[in-house]
């Protein structure tokens, strides 16, 4: 119901979880919400016992709360009802031991979805959204952009070997924060990017390619695919769940893929370095039309998303 009091609850992590809390805040904001961002440091047993204590003297002052990620039971009595929106690739034993306790599953894909319904879980499918990255401004190259970041499952490794054995590809630029990996000598058409990279220079590197590649192992959402999408970019990713979901044929470039391992509830998923290989020849023997095509198609597809994030959140909210 409008003016509902939502508590939004998660460690702010300086990666996708503090993208989240915002997108979700002004979200349900503009659904006709009164928010309340709760963002956690690391947090030990006595930061737990500390918080219970504290609630347990206390009426509820919140209608819903939203827990991101974790299921964290000691804020439970903050509000009249709890809900968990999971990343089913970082759900942990101790939240699936917790998960009886939530009153609803909100999840980000269809993926998630039946993960979660098969634990038994009230599952409701409310998708996610993120940032408008686009800047008509920046002048576009025909050149290749991969950014995951400080992540380390991003086939980031693979990509760079792939370049050295075709220093005639267009340039690939990669931004890579992640610690303590060693990188073998780069060939002269990748430009590697370590340090940290302001919010304006890192859109104008995202605006400024045409490709971008994305063959994630697996993702709880996944923010770098949906904001290339949002530039009008040709995005290259792993033809499996759930970044199929997200970047349709259509839309996209789809390489086929094999499960690998798992991480929590979710497969994990790798390339063959032809298959690969064969998806970046397809993108560079594109005419401009193709590409102009495939991108406005991954933009027509962000701006409806992001349109209808609000309302099923609002139907969400009504269900749960």
């Amino acid at each position: 119901m409008p003016n509902d009091r939502c508590q939004l609850i998660a460690r702010d992590n300086g990666a996708g979880l503090s993208r989240d809390l915002p997108l979700l805040a002004q979200a349900l904001q503009h659904a006709g919400c009164i928010t309340h961002t709760t963002g956690l440091a690391h947090r030990g047993r006595v930061a737990e016992w500390l918080t219970r204590w504290q609630l347990a003297r206390r009426s509820p002052a919140f209608d819903v709360n939203v827990m991101l990620e974790r299921i964290r039971p000691e804020f439970a009595r903050a509000a009249r009802r709890n809900v968990l929106i999971p990343n089913p690739e970082y759900f942990r034993p101790q939240d699936k031991a917790a998960l009886s306790t939530m009153d609803a599953v909100w999840v980000k894909t269809q993926h998630a979805q039946r993960l979660f319904q098969t634990l038994g879980a009230n599952t409701r499918y409310i998708g996610f959204t993120s940032t408008d990255r686009l800047d008509p401004s920046v002048p576009r190259q025909r050149a290749f952009f991969h950014g995951p970041g400080r992540s380390g499952n991003k086939g980031t490794q693979a990509l760079l070997a792939l370049w050295r054995k075709h220093p005639q590809w267009p340039t690939l630029t990669v931004a890579w924060r992640r610690k303590r990996v060693e990188i073998d000598t780069l060939p002269a058409n990748v430009t590697l990017i370590r340090e940290h990279v302001s919010d304006a220079d890192y859109r104008r590197l995202q605006n400024a390619h045409q490709f971008h590649l994305c063959p994630s192992q697996t993702e709880g959402f996944g923010h770098y695919l949906v904001e290339a999408m949002s530039c009008r970019a040709v995005v290259v990713t792993l033809d499996a769940e759930p970044m199929n979901e997200l970047v349709a044929a259509e839309r996209g470039v789809l390489v086929p893929a094999q499960a690998i391992g798992v991480q929590d509830l979710s497969t994990c998923y790798g390339f063959d370095e032809a298959a690969m290989e064969a998806a970046i020849e397809r993108c560079i023997s594109m005419d401009d039309a193709a590409v102009e095509r495939m991108g406005e198609a991954a933009r027509a597809w962000y701006e409806r998303n992001h349109a209808n994030f609000p309302q099923r959140l609002l139907d969400a909210l009504h269900s749960a």
